[in-house]
């Protein structure tokens, strides 16, 4: 459900005559939005009972940066960076979904595969270099063997680079 909102938030964003991914970061509420929505699935999946130890640790992105270096690189290159970011990401989610069997943190992991995987299917869209984005990129990551490090992970991606790159894409975009 979460994922078709936000598919639908996208579609109620684009023109018919602009059909263009590009609206959807010209309201910046959304991105604010989508924040609250990653840090209140953080607060419930540490509601969660019992979740267990992950047995084969997730592997996450590092997404720390500094205002500095990330003002330096381009659209195309932090885009790349997020997508290899998204990745790691959903691909951890999908990961420890196979390893927990408590109601709780199942939901929990299928919602953020969700909104995760939505916007790795969005910046997709996105591109300002011929070709398109290949799963090749090898990003700084690192173990962890807490669910909630995944959840942690994703706030911070949000909160971070994406609504940089939203705020940045704005400022091109949506004159």
């Amino acid at each position: 459900l979460p994922g078709l909102l936000l598919l639908t938030s996208f579609l109620l964003h684009v023109k018919e005559d602009r059909a263009s991914p590009s609206r959807l970061i010209c309201d910046n509420r959304l991105i604010q939005k989508y924040i609250m929505e990653a840090k209140d699935m953080e607060i419930r999946v540490g509601q969660c009972q019992a979740l267990p130890a992950l047995s084969c640790p997730a592997v996450l992105p590092f997404v720390d940066f500094t205002f500095q270096q990330w003002k330096s690189k381009s659209n195309e290159t932090k885009r790349q960076e997020i997508l290899c970011d998204l990745a790691l990401l959903v691909g951890a989610a999908v990961g420890a979904q196979g390893q927990v069997t408590e109601e709780c943190g199942t939901r929990q992991l299928s919602q953020l595969y969700r909104h995760a995987n939505t916007f790795f299917l969005l910046l997709q869209t996105f591109s300002w270099e011929a070709g398109h984005w290949e799963p090749s990129c090898s990003p700084h990551s690192m173990e962890q063997t807490h669910i909630t490090s995944i959840f942690i992970t994703y706030r911070q991606l949000v909160q971070g680079k994406l609504r940089f790159f939203f705020h940045d894409l704005a400022k091109v975009l949506c004159k």
